[in-house]
């Protein structure tokens, strides 16, 4: 699950509103935020959102990636333990939201704790022990056999993120906020996971779409979580959150809907497969098709998170149709050497031959 752990323009014109509002309150007096990052995917999005805000903003990374922002400061350091460019510096508040080693995060918190008045720590639903059946946030988390292992597996992942965001919590002791993420999609994400169904569409002929159209998704717009994660900052709110989409609010269906309307001129057919007929044809790595999951065993709640407490601290959702045409018209818009290396969740011929497998076994017109 490492890799769909690892990752609504609001339908309501007043919701939208109120998020635009918020984007462009501006403190009254300048305050100051250090990301931890800043440069991947949810990063850059979050310093938008800050800056509007009147924030001054500092990056701490290693400075390998190009991502200048005018007004910005980058401090050069690794979370690895390279952390002296922190020190003797203050700051309003941190967020973290590169932490995955959890020796490395208790030592990044234990320095900046005295350094800063608050922490947001970045987690992942992926926390939680199992998705054998809905979690909400008191739900039982994932357990590190060795707090000191730093090797990111896919077993590893979510108890890594556990004991990172238990780390946190300690060192801040009160001033610190843990927001746990779903599956992440929005422009800048380099992961192609989302980016893979409105491409898809729009190249048209006979698609494969997993499960049935009545399978619930959860996902969260990267714009609408930096959005949010900035209300918290600003509120210096406390306590932990699943930040997903709420239960039940999207189906498999409305997303390949969503992206057939995004391409309306490819014409592509639509061909549902069901999950039996997939895990016989298929390994269970290649049934990982985010947001989509088999309705069974460990994933059978995998889509069933509650964000009922997210959405009262004033989460707001985009419309899924928004979140697929400005994911398209991002890709759309990247260098062709990008596009060509785009990272694929089923590749053309597996494709192609599971279609046709699904023909040949009468069970299409069964």
């Amino acid at each position: 699950m490492y890799t769909r752990r690892k990752l609504l323009q609001s339908g309501a014109a007043l919701a939208a509103a109120s998020l635009v509002a918020a984007d462009q309150t501006v403190a009254a007096t300048s305050r100051s935020l250090l990301i931890l990052g800043g440069t991947g995917f949810l990063g850059p999005h979050l310093t938008r959102a800050a800056l509007r805000r009147g924030w001054k903003v500092t990056h701490f990374n290693r400075g390998q990636r190009s991502a200048s922002v005018p007004g910005v400061e980058t401090l050069i350091g690794d979370r690895l333990g390279q952390l002296d460019a922190l020190r003797g510096r203050r700051w309003d508040a941190v967020v973290d939201d590169t932490g995955y080693i959890p020796k490395f995060v208790r030592m990044s918190a234990q320095l900046l704790a005295p350094l800063s008045g608050y922490c947001l720590f970045v987690s992942s639903i992926s926390a939680y022990a199992s998705f054998s059946r809905p979690n909400d946030e008191n739900s039982p988390t994932a357990v590190l056999a060795d707090p000191d292992d730093e090797i990111v597996t896919d077993d590893s992942y979510g108890p890594m993120k556990a004991l990172c965001e238990r780390y946190t919590l300690d060192a801040f002791d009160g001033r610190a906020c843990v927001v746990r993420p779903g599956y992440i999609v929005g422009p800048l994400d380099p992961t192609d996971r989302f980016t893979y169904w409105p491409v898809r569409a729009a190249q048209g002929g006979e698609m494969l779409a997993p499960g049935t159209p009545r399978d619930p998704i959860q996902i969260i717009d990267v714009r609408d979580l930096t959005s949010w994660l900035m209300q918290l900052v600003v509120a210096r709110t406390t306590g932990i959150f699943n930040a997903v989409s709420p239960v039940g609010a999207y189906t498999m269906g409305d997303l390949i809907a969503a992206c057939q309307r995004a391409a309306p001129r490819a014409g592509t057919q639509v061909t549902w497969l069901p999950e039996e007929f997939l895990l016989r044809q298929w390994t269970v790595a290649q049934t990982d098709l985010p947001p989509w999951a088999p309705l069974r065993g460990d994933t059978a709640a995998n889509s069933l998170t509650s964000s009922a407490r997210a959405i009262k601290a004033g989460l707001r959702i985009r419309a899924l149709r928004h979140s697929v045409a400005d994911v398209l018209a991002w890709f759309q818009s990247l260098p062709a050497e990008r596009r060509a290396k785009q990272r694929l969740l089923i590749e053309p011929e597996r494709e192609a031959a599971t279609l046709k497998a699904w023909h040949a076994s009468g069970q299409a017109n069964g």
